[in-house]
């Protein structure tokens, strides 16, 4: 479903931008449900994961949505997500919707605090741009080919909040679709204007590595019962291993209490 040219670009410069991805349809299903998620959690909104200044969260969407299940089985993601890792699995759902007026930018990072190990690649992000992504309002800003360095940007930085000579905003329509190796580094810009900045991000692992939001856990029984086989492969629901990677970390992390 991706071209020879677009996955020559995703290895080149770690990210692969595909406008018009989302359907109409499907982007104003998400925007819908995404606020309506908002209104019933509240100030729990991203508590199972992460709350954070300056922004809404929300967290294990795959439980909360069809429209959820629909958005992580588009083939090009997919594609991507083999490309990049090989054997994968979802990670993690996540809403991060950037506050009007926020002053400050995320630091530059890498996912996981993840570098390559001896396999290659481990982790990879997407990010669906819910609203335009625009210079003004908290567009992801990537340092293209950092992925290939081997370093954090903390270990060669010395301030990872400064603004890289190498790095570009990601900017695009809403209904966008940004491909991410998740060792590109990357961050979230400050959003100076007076509106909302809303983007789902769906976090990927290789399938040797541990969960992020341990999803067999999380999903609850009614959600496991209508997913067919793609989906449970997706999201490791029948894999031993996964159990054994991700129960830890799902302890740690205090998503099981």
């Amino acid at each position: 479903m991706l071209s020879s040219e677009q996955l020559a670009a995703l290895d080149r410069d770690g990210f692969l931008v595909l406008p018009g991805l989302l359907s109409e349809g499907m982007l104003e299903a998400l925007r819908k449900r995404v606020e309506e998620l908002f209104e019933e959690e509240g100030e729990r909104a991203g508590g199972e994961f992460k709350q954070e200044p300056g922004a809404r969260r929300l967290a294990n969407c795959v439980d909360k949505g069809e429209v959820f299940e629909e958005a992580i089985q588009i083939p090009e993601i997919l594609a991507g997500k083999a490309h990049i890792l090989g054997d994968y699995k979802l990670s993690s759902l996540n809403v991060r919707s950037t506050n009007p007026r926020t002053e400050a930018d995320q630091p530059l990072h890498v996912d996981m605090n993840a570098l390559p190990d001896e396999r290659g690649y481990w982790v990879a992000n997407t990010i669906y741009m819910l609203d335009d992504f625009t210079g003004e309002n908290g567009a992801t800003r990537v340092v293209p080919g950092s992925h290939k360095w081997g370093k954090r940007p903390q270990e060669a930085m010395g301030d990872p909040f400064a603004e890289h000579p190498e790095q570009i905003l990601v900017t695009g329509k809403a209904g966008t679709v940004v491909i991410c190796n998740a060792h590109v580094w990357h961050g979230g810009t400050a959003n100076r204007t007076g509106k909302q900045r809303r983007a789902m991000h769906g976090f990927f692992c290789r399938r040797d590595k541990p969960q992020q939001q341990y999803q067999k856990r999380l999903l609850r029984a009614e959600t496991q019962a209508r997913l067919g086989p793609e989906l449970r492969r997706i999201l490791a629901l029948d894999d031993e291993r996964n159990d054994e990677l991700s129960r830890e970390v799902a302890v740690t992390s205090g998503f099981l209490k």
